[in-house]
């Protein structure tokens, strides 16, 4: 219960009467035969051979262009697991919506009916053609990372999996302006990334790409460091590249004396002792939802100056809609073949600076989900960051 809404009982109501929240218009009008002609055949014929000897004019014959798959496997959905990929639709049908409203994108939902990582991957690749970039959504890690990286390594358009990246791009937009409030710098600051999974190795990743040094991710047994001997692939990768004095211990241990602290993991597991161990200023990112690994108060009373969360009814919501409809109309628009480190940190660096100088505070440091000015922002930074990578074949 919310204010005075009962947030689940009024969605499940509305989805039975919505009867699914996305649907296919046509874009053209089929009256009369010349119409029919022109749309179907024998017309059709012509744009077909053109494409035939031209792949890539697929891009502007057809909506490939503006068109984008959401692909789940339904094993890590929300805040519910893994429920299969039917249960996981209503989800998707959602993230298709938001990309939509907020990025003039289509989306078309896919929930596959596998586990098996050679199965999803050829699936999507088979597919691929249909589509200007492959958003992949809700599948559990680690297998995760490894269909991320062999589709990109197979397919010639975007794959992005937003539960890394866009909460890598959103936390790191949120951490440029808590810097610009601070005084803080970069490559002076130490961050704390409790949960060691999609979204907390990518944000390591990301942050590690802008500049930020010092950062030590911790998983259920503590720190991770290079050398620990129960770590999987992916933590053995990120153990490379971070924690640099390879420190080791609990998440208590490890927060004493560092700056930024963002969670991706479960609820209550950080105290208000814990942020009191902080070094000045601390900045304190609890973002497990629907309960936030400390709750604001908390994190104030310890002496937070920052505090954001996943939520709406809390200031600063570090949300990824912030992030994916602007990267992808972006990444759409110049017919990326790649969503990069360089077109990520050009789109955090959009939602940071959708806030100016004169709105910038405590508890405005990032724009609402909601401003639907930001996706165009985002869109026109990853769009020229593209350009500037290489990555575009539009231009």
């Amino acid at each position: 219960m919310i204010g005075n809404m009962d947030y689940a009982t009024e969605s499940l109501k509305k989805h039975y009467e919505w009867r699914g929240k996305i649907e296919v218009n046509s874009r053209v009008p089929v009256n009369t035969r010349e119409d029919l002609s022109l749309a179907y055949t024998p017309g059709v014929a012509e744009p077909c051979l053109a494409i035939q000897k031209d792949v890539n004019k697929s891009y502007a014959l057809t909506r490939r262009s503006d068109i984008v798959a959401v692909i789940t496997d339904g094993t890590a959905v929300l805040g519910l697991g893994d429920i299969g990929p039917e249960a996981a639709m209503p989800v998707m049908e959602g993230k298709a919506v938001l990309f939509k409203e907020l990025g003039g994108v289509d989306a078309v939902p896919l929930c596959i009916r596998s586990r098996d990582v050679d199965e999803i991957v050829n699936t999507v690749r088979l597919l691929s053609g249909s589509f200007g970039g492959v958003n992949l959504e809700d599948i559990s890690a680690p297998r995760c990372f490894e269909i991320e990286r062999r589709l990109r390594g197979c397919c010639d358009i975007p794959i992005f999996h937003d539960d890394q990246h866009g909460t890598a791009i959103v936390a790191l937009a949120a951490i440029l302006n808590s810097l610009r409030l601070t005084g803080k710098k970069p490559d002076k600051i130490s961050v704390v990334i409790n949960g060691a999974g999609a979204a907390g190795i990518a944000t390591a990743r990301l942050l590690a790409d802008s500049g930020i040094t010092n950062i030590i991710l911790c998983d259920r047994q503590g720190a991770i460091y290079k050398g620990r001997n129960d770590l999987n692939t992916e933590k053995q990768l990120i153990a490379e590249t971070t924690n640099p004095e390879c420190r080791k211990g609990t998440l208590a241990n490890v927060m004493a004396g560092s700056d930024i602290f963002i969670g991706v993991s479960a609820p209550g597991c950080v105290t208000q002792a814990m942020v009191e161990s902080m070094n000045r200023a601390p900045i304190v990112f609890p973002m497990s939802n629907p309960t936030p690994e400390i709750m604001p108060d908390l994190a104030k009373a310890g002496g937070a100056v920052i505090v954001g969360t996943g939520r709406s009814d809390f200031p600063n919501q570090i949300n990824n809609a912030l992030a994916f409809p602007g990267v992808f109309r972006g990444a759409l628009d110049v017919h990326a073949s790649d969503i990069n480190e360089n077109m990520k940190i050009a789109a955090a660096k959009a939602i940071a600076n959708h806030v100016n100088d004169n709105e910038l505070s405590e508890n405005y440091i990032i724009p609402s989900p909601l401003n639907r000015s930001v996706a165009a922002s985002v869109a026109a930074a990853v769009a020229k960051a593209a350009v500037d990578s290489g990555v575009s074949r539009k231009f």
